[in-house]
């Protein structure tokens, strides 16, 4: 009978598991699929943005400095005279250093000028050749005059001697002269090496093409092609039914964000496309989903092989060992009770059994302990209230309630969650109160079939005296600086809704107190000083010393007006005279600086608000002192 019974639950397992993985693998595809997507969109978006303010910056410089050079008036008026020097050498080398000093200060692989009179092609080598028209070289200097632009930029090779016919942006830059008559072409270029570079890198990093294209389609630079080369970005990438919608793109702030292919198509592209007004060019980012995905559903399949491996590997081991669990799991069982029933008995103060299931108490002992409280004949939730009225202090009622009562304990076992905990005062005789904590553990009796739970009941009296001397302040019997702010951070967790103020206090001009009658005196106006400021708060309100002369104090207030008043009231109580205990003719007017911060408009978290009541503060001091400030 116990093989046959073995053998059935080994199965169901067997099938559970199955199921279970195909169901939630279906699930997982589902949702890494839509979240695949998201992260392309996401990367894609943000390497166009950065690529994009890379390359601005990049060619910032060099278009700055062509439309200084073109507006330079020694460099218009040379220009102008150039038909009376045709000969002269000494005119072509000032030209040649003119344009070397640029050059070098700059750095630019190409600084050149063109004579719109002569042709001549003046660079930092001095002069280098003559342009004629016609010829296909010189397209650009011709196309050039012909357009109404200030400035263009141009991908070409660069025919300088020397040059190595290397691919150079050029900025190229007309000059003119008083009478608005074009006289010159002035420009530098930039070898494309880096940027080619630059657009390989996220290429490569994250998968995606980059491009810089023109206002006809036509690549300018990528980590394949580049201007010369005369390649339209739409046929290289089949992309050619969003060239309209590319092109027209001229939005200098915002991207163009896109998929190409069908809606459901597992080999489509996003597509983001960024208008650079410096460059008249647009930055194109295409990321294509078809090897993402392809890699992505390869994985899932070897992950669900090799999950089925180990998931009938588990079901053999379990079949080999269940037998001899099954005989050994009662002596165990029964040996581990009984270490454990020593064990708590050692550690806590009392121990109680309830039924959750059933809402009543279990065992004799939880029975009469119910009884000594009025609550015998009542179900355990309402027995549960009589014990905190009765018990507990006025302040932890709600909360122990809430947290042992048979709703939230059968909610935290159906959440995975078998432990409780709850720390509150209690007391014996109606007037004095210690620390009790209630550790609560959860488990399903197959004997009834019913919830049950085990309370342990511990008195940590010593354990909170000793939290609560960590956290004070040795001097003045206030929270010490770590602990104010370990409270603060866990008031505004808990209770994000209220509103809340945070008072920082100094004390004016303190370090002459120590200066001018030691360090016990200034030990004794901190303490004094301290205690004002503990009188105006009430107990639970968050009061600590963060610093020598420095106090922060933490409440919830009803309104900003609040307060305000309470800080008028503080500034009048601070403006005091401390006197020596032992030497009457000792005395030091004090008075206080402060800053008011209130959350959540001054800020959401710890850091944010100190920042802002310090603020406050300083502009307290500057005033004057002895006063108050209201951050904002």
């Amino acid at each position: 009978m116990k093989k046959n019974q073995v053998l059935k639950t080994n199965i169901m397992i067997s099938i559970i598991l199955v199921l279970g993985f195909m169901v939630t693998a279906a699930f997982s595809y589902s949702a890494n699929y839509q979240a695949s997507l998201d992260n392309i969109e996401k990367v894609s978006s943000l390497t166009a943005e950065s690529i994009y303010y890379q390359i601005t910056t990049m060619f910032t410089k060099p278009v700055n400095i062509s439309i200084t050079m073109a507006h330079d008036s020694f460099l218009i008026d040379h220009i102008s005279m150039e038909n009376e020097h045709l000969e002269d050498d000494e005119y072509v080398d000032t030209l040649k250093d003119y344009l070397n000093a640029y050059q070098e200060k700059y750095g630019f692989d190409s600084v050149f000028l063109v004579s719109t009179a002569s042709g001549r092609y003046y660079n930092f080598n001095g002069l280098d050749r003559i342009l004629s028209e016609g010829n296909p070289e010189n397209e650009w200097y011709y196309n050039f005059l012909d357009s109404a632009s200030e400035y263009t930029l141009v991908v070409d090779n660069d025919e300088v001697a020397g040059a190595d016919n290397a691919i150079t942006v050029f900025v190229n830059c007309r000059i003119q002269n008083q009478a608005g008559e074009v006289i010159g072409v002035v420009g530098v270029g930039i070898r494309i090496d880096s940027l080619t570079q630059l657009l390989t890198g996220y290429g490569e990093d994250y998968h995606l093409d980059v491009s810089l294209i023109n206002k006809s389609g036509r690549i300018e630079i990528s980590p394949h092609y580049t201007g010369y080369e005369a390649v339209d970005w739409f046929e290289v990438y089949d992309n050619e039914t969003i060239r309209i919608q590319v092109l027209n793109w001229e939005d200098g702030e915002h991207s163009l964000e896109l998929w190409t292919g069908a809606k459901k198509s597992r080999d489509k592209s996003f597509i983001v496309s960024r208008y650079i007004p410096e460059l008249s060019w647009h930055l194109v980012v295409e990321q294509n989903t078809g090897a993402l995905i392809s890699d992505m559903t390869q994985k899932l399949y070897m992950t669900a092989v090799l999950i089925l491996i180990v998931i009938l590997i588990v079901l053999f081991v379990i079949t080999s060992v269940i037998r001899n669990f099954n005989r050994q799991i009662t002596r165990l069982m029964e040996e581990r009770q009984e270490v454990f029933k020593r064990a708590t008995e050692q550690l806590y103060d009392n121990i109680y059994e309830l039924n959750i299931t059933r809402n009543c108490t279990a065992g004799k002992r939880t029975e009469q302990y119910f009884e000594s409280l009025g609550a015998k004949d009542l179900p355990y939730d309402q027995g549960l209230k009589v014990i905190a009225s009765k018990q507990i202090k006025e302040e932890f009622r709600e909360g122990y309630v809430n947290t042992f009562n048979p709703a939230n304990v059968t909610r935290e076992y159906d959440h995975g969650n078998n432990h409780l905990r709850y720390d509150f005062k209690i007391t014996q005789d109606g007037e004095n109160y210690h620390w009790m904590r209630i550790d609560a553990y959860i488990f399903y009796s197959t004997e009834d079939n019913c919830l049950h739970m085990f309370t342990y009941r511990k008195n940590i009296d010593d354990e909170k005296a000793r939290e609560l001397k960590a956290s004070m302040d040795g001097m003045t019997g206030l929270l010490s600086k770590t602990a104010t702010e370990e409270y603060i951070r866990k008031i505004l967790s808990e209770k994000p809704d209220e509103l809340y103020a945070f008072f920082i206090f100094d004390i004016d001009n303190f370090k002459q107190v120590n200066d001018r009658f030691g360090h016990a005196f200034g030990d004794q106006c901190i303490r004094e000083f301290a205690s004002i400021i503990r009188s105006y708060f009430r107990s639970g309100d968050i009061v600590g010393r963060i610093g020598g002369d420095e106090f922060a104090v933490f409440i919830p207030v009803p309104d900003a007006q609040w307060a305000e008043n309470k800080a008028r009231a503080l500034k009048d109580a601070l403006n005091m005279t401390c006197s020596d205990n032992h030497c009457p003719d000792v005395k030091w007017q004090l008075s206080a600086s402060m800053g008011v911060a209130f959350y959540p408009s001054a800020g959401t978290g710890f850091t944010d608000l100190y920042r802002a009541a310090d603020s406050a503060l300083y502009d307290t001091k500057k005033r004057g002192k002895n006063g108050y400030t209201i951050f904002g």
